[in-house]
């Protein structure tokens, strides 16, 4: 196993950096380019703060229209937060021209707050110890509260007067009995603070229910439950004796028929960028099947309604921009094989570069058969192995922690991949019919759900695009089917934006198909590629729910939308204690034509997840994803190059 590290470009002075792609990834001296702009401009003060720090992408046309050697501008977006007032503002930066393009203040009361900093979690222990009330309540529960770790989580927007346009969050709590103890298996139920960040003070002291601490320890290895370390497990080698298949130039990968870029962004995580398949007769060499792909939101709704939980839904990205938390990943742990490792620049809150290390994850896998037969007529035995091309990275955000699996397949599939894992989030258990389950005596774990927005801005072999809903329908029994086995597809083509709000239905076995109408195969047919969800259930909280409004991406399984440069965040740009009022919705409500048309395509998919005991004391990994799969893109199967094995019956030979 070898693992090879690469770093992003080099880059000119902090004035005028240069890169060698306007998609390249952000350097460490642009992120102090864009700081040193920033401070010149005067805003930055003793209390400022960079909560986010990310490229912003040139506008989809200029990319497109660029050429190697053409000038190009490299701008940086931030989010400043000032500690003291709470007043956030976003501000955009040339760093190549070494200039403020553009500031704009942050409506509190329109628009949400900033995103939450890691220094406001920092100080919540403290100025809970500060809290009359919240010793109080402690006391009575005969709880000291050195031992209380304190796990303070973004608010929402319930409408409360008393906090309106506060920047604040919410705090539960959790009694660690030692240093190796896991907080998480003694939920401190029935109690919650609300603090304000901005005066660093609890204002005031939910305590609705008095509630026994589970005191079953959360034990990580298997010899306290009687199980020793098993021996058995032989090792597992992976190796690629010449090496990888794939090459990286800057952030340009190649592999077999692929060609792409990649970006990272803190709020955003992995970025693919022109994803293509090579073909020398395709202008530009390269056939373009999806211009950008990306996971740009996520939100983690709870059903547990009790009064000091009834609040909980996550927006792990646009609440907390999670990429900062992306884990360094080690080889033989996180991946196994011939692997390459890429760093990430990200800034870290007063707006210096930080280098996370082996952020990105680059490798090959074997994944079985990729098509095989023995006939009976002609002789043939002939068998090939699929492989696929795997770009990913992992983070830790509070309790669990996420990794997210890009796969590109031989035969022209596109796979995205989340895995979840971690820990549970905690609570008391009040019985069967409340809203969780019993992990381990007096210890429940609420029900929600993981949902995932994917924003798929489609170019199927060009930027005019077309959506069908296509279903599997039953023919009736009549002339033309007298025997009633007859079944076919049925095509339904979404014209405008608000028609194409759509539902997955497994038992039509439907799939979403984008097509290019002005490009054909051999056969006629509109080139396409068709989106495969896996038609779990979007959000379930109520429709009239405060999450069903601030949430409404994950309302339905697709959306498509107009192409606009300026709509990338399905739950809106600004969601820490949003209204609600921006996002996926105010994107469609024009109702714009999308037959024919440049097109985007959002996917909500995910988790609903009902604990189980086996989740305890660390979930194994769920998964969940979608895949997007050729439908006539290609003029026949496109794996037919791929060589056959090194053993004779794999060549065909008896």
């Amino acid at each position: 196993m070898t693992a090879t590290p690469t770093r992003p470009a080099a880059t000119a002075p902090p004035t005028a950096p240069l890169t060698a792609h306007p998609l390249s990834l952000l350097t460490a001296e642009e992120v102090s380019a864009n700081r040193e702009v920033v401070d010149a401009a005067g805003l930055l003060g003793p209390d400022t703060r960079f909560v986010y720090v990310g490229l912003l992408e040139a506008p989809k046309a200029e990319l497109l229209a660029h050429a190697e050697g053409d000038p190009f501008r490299r701008t940086v977006a931030s989010i400043l937060v000032d500690r003291a007032s709470g007043a956030a503002t976003s501000v955009v930066v040339d760093v190549s021209a070494g200039a403020v393009e553009s500031t704009r203040a942050i409506d509190a009361l329109a628009e949400g707050q900033g995103p939450i900093l890691d220094e406001e979690f920092e100080d919540i222990e403290q100025i809970l110890l500060a809290s009359d009330d919240w010793l109080a309540a402690m006391a009575k529960r005969g709880i000291d509260p050195a031992m209380v770790r304190a796990v303070p989580l973004s608010a929402g927007n319930f409408g409360d007067p008393a906090e309106q346009g506060r920047r604040m969050c919410r705090v539960l709590a959790f009694l660690q009995l030692d240093e190796a103890d896991l907080p998480w298996a003694h939920p401190i139920d029935g109690v919650c603070a609300y603090v304000d960040l901005t005066e660093r003070a609890v204002f005031a002291v939910a305590d609705n229910a008095m509630m026994d601490v589970p005191m079953e320890r959360g034990e990580w290895n298997a010899e306290p439950h009687g199980s020793p370390t098993r021996t058995d497990l032989k090792p597992i080698e992976i190796t690629q004796p010449e090496g990888p298949s794939f090459t990286v130039t800057d952030n340009l990968i190649e592999w077999a028929n692929w060609q792409f870029r990649f970006t990272f962004d803190v709020r955003e995580g992995l970025v693919l960028h022109q994803l293509g398949w090579k073909d020398d007769a395709a202008p530009g060499g390269v056939r373009p099947i999806v211009n950008r792909a990306s996971i740009p939101e996520m939100v983690v709704p709870y059903g547990d309604p009790a009064p000091s939980r009834y609040w909980i839904n996550y927006f792990d990205q646009g609440e907390y921009i999670f990429g900062r938390y992306t884990n360094s990943l080690e080889l033989g742990c996180d991946c196994l094989g011939e692997i390459t490792y890429v760093d990430a620049v990200i800034a870290d809150e007063k707006g210096e570069p930080r280098t996370l290390t082996n952020a990105i994850c680059l490798h090959e896998e074997d994944y079985g058969v990729l098509w095989k037969h023995t006939d009976l007529f002609n002789g043939m035995a002939e068998t090939r192995r699929q492989r696929r091309l795997v770009i990913s990275f992992f983070l830790t955000i509070g309790n669990y922690d996420y990794g997210f699996y890009w796969y590109l397949y031989l035969d022209g599939t596109i796979e995205l991949e989340a895995k979840a894992t971690g820990i549970v989030f905690t609570s008391a258990y009040t019985g069967p019919d409340g809203f969780a389950t019993e992990m381990a005596p007096g210890l429940g774990a609420p029900f929600h759900q993981h949902l995932f927005s994917a924003r798929l801005d489609m170019a199927v072999d060009g930027h005019t695009n077309a959506v069908d809903e296509v279903d599997a329908v039953r023919v009736p029994v009549s002339d033309v089917n007298p025997y009633g086995n007859a079944f076919r597809q049925q095509h339904t083509r979404l014209r405008t934006e608000l028609e194409a709000r759509r539902h997955a239905d497994n038992l039509a076995s439907r799939t979403w198909l984008v097509t290019n109408p002005e490009r054909t195969n051999r056969l006629g047919q509109p080139v396409g590629y068709a989106l495969h969800p896996e038609g779990q259930p979007t959000l379930l909280a109520d429709p009239s729910s405060v999450i069903a409004r601030r949430g409404a991406f994950g309302t339905h399984h697709l959306w498509v939308s107009a192409h606009d440069d300026g709509h990338r965040w399905p739950a809106g740009e600004i969601v820490n204690q949003s209204p609600g009022t921006d996002g996926l919705e105010r994107y469609v409500e024009q109702d714009r034509d999308i037959d024919g048309a440049d097109i985007v395509l959002w996917h909500t998919f995910g988790l609903t997840h009902f604990p189980r005991p086996e989740d305890w004391p660390v979930m194994p990994v769920d998964y969940t994803g979608f895949t997007l799969k050729p439908v006539g893109f290609f003029d026949r199967n496109p794996a037919l190059d791929v060589p056959a094995g090194t053993t004779p019956h794999c060549r065909g030979m008896k």
